[in-house]
């Protein structure tokens, strides 16, 4: 069986992966290109005296080689539907432990329409969740609660109103805050939840709070169960560390909750441009298992992430794919009022952006932070810089002398 052929012309059922390869010392491309496809697919280091005629159909080939470039057709027929964990063994399973490779990037999977179609995609997708929150034509202002780790649920209850009352209009946890002995989830959930509920009462709006409801997927499930029946509308995931088959098994429940998927991780196989997976492949895979807001970077802040790999996620995560719904791009990390500008300019209006030390580190404390986020937001929605804006805007004044002399 060869797996390099040059001549084959992938058909519309074909998964095809863009992979960057760099062989070891003394090995050409082709030898580790036709390698990565037999590994991935149907063959093995030897001949088989097993083989059979019919398997070459289903194997995979090589079918373009531009430098160290090169393109992978995969047969439908290797892969179980709705199954992300499967899909990934095989694409990004062994290969990227072959003596062959000294390093090895799985740039971009294009995964095809009956496939896709195999997944439910976002119960709830960005439409939804602009219609749940009745914000329009803006981008989403949020905060993570700081510090991370420590507060207790009525601590965290009565930061959360302030920061609503103050404009706020999304809350979530920090992706390490779980269930812990000064922080337990059972309490925490009814105590945000009510204060979600008093602003409701109080002002109209409908605001967010995102519970990482992060564990072992039988009390992912528990917890998720008890947000729906406190009036919850949104429930957190850290989707690496859970992992695809725990993300798929939430959002298969059904039960009518956002899922603002964190990628705490991600950058251990992410980050290397030589090697690893892009955060390109993981942003199809969390959109075809079913998430409503996924983290992508900001390209101002203070996480890794160019601005134009940023605005190429934001952009699929945003544009009609297979009919699957659209997902929200989360902005996360070092974000404070004198960023919302250019974030704003770079990502667009459909954006969820949270502020965490951006707002909790406001010199005059936490509703002085919360109202220059959503002065800074004015004012950009408004065209006017936030130089002037800040001369009739004392809180947002004081976030940019704070952290920046330099804005326009």
């Amino acid at each position: 069986m060869h797996y390099l052929d040059l001549s084959y012309k992938p058909s519309k059922n074909d998964l095809i992966c863009d992979f960057y390869v760099k062989p070891a010392k003394g090995i050409s491309v082709k030898k580790v290109a036709e390698n990565i496809a037999l590994e991935s697919s149907t063959g093995t280091w030897t001949e088989l005296k097993t083989w059979k005629k019919r398997i070459e159909r289903i194997s995979a080939r090589v079918f373009e080689i531009k430098g160290r470039r090169i393109k992978i057709a995969y047969p439908a027929e290797l892969f179980e539907p709705g199954n992300i964990s499967q899909i990934l063994s095989s694409i990004a399973g062994n290969i990227f432990g072959m003596k062959l490779v000294e390093s090895l990037r799985l740039e971009d999977v294009h995964i095809p329409k009956k496939l896709a179609k195999s997944f439910p995609g976002p119960e709830i997708g960005m439409e939804d969740l602009r219609r749940i929150m009745k914000i329009r034509n803006r981008p989403i202002a949020g905060t993570i609660f700081k510090p991370k780790l420590g507060l207790t649920p009525k601590e965290q209850a009565e930061l959360a109103y302030r920061v609503y009352s103050a404009g706020i209009d999304y809350t979530k946890d920090d992706e390490n805050l779980a269930s812990m002995s000064f922080n337990k989830f059972e309490e925490r959930i009814v105590r945000m939840l009510d204060v979600v509920d008093r602003i409701k009462s109080e002002e109209g709006r409908t605001v967010i709070y995102a519970c990482n409801i992060t564990a072992p997927a039988d009390v992912m499930l528990e917890r998720a169960e008890m947000i729906k029946a406190q009036g919850g509308k949104c429930i957190m995931i850290d989707i690496i560390t859970s992992g695809w088959s725990a993300l798929q098994f939430m959002r298969n429940q059904k039960l009518g909750l956002a899922i603002h998927a964190h990628r705490a991780m991600h950058a251990a196989f992410t980050r290397d441009p030589e090697h690893g997976i892009s955060m390109k492949v993981i942003a199809k895979f969390a959109r075809l298992a079913g998430v409503t807001a996924l983290h992508t970077g900001t390209a101002v802040g203070k996480m890794e992430g160019s601005k134009r790999e940023v605005q190429e996620i934001d952009s699929f995560l945003r544009a009609k794919w297979h009919g699957l719904k659209r997902v929200f791009p989360v902005a996360s990390g070092g974000l404070h009022p004198a960023l919302i500008p250019s974030l704003v300019k770079l990502l667009g209006k459909d954006i969820i952006f949270t502020c965490g030390g951006g707002l909790w580190g406001h010199p005059q404390g936490p509703e002085a932070g919360a109202r220059a986020i959503r002065q800074a937001l004015d004012a950009v929605m408004k065209g006017i810089p936030l130089k002037t804006h800040a001369r009739t805007h004392p809180e947002l004044h004081t976030a940019l002398i704070h952290w920046s002399r330099r804005v326009r």
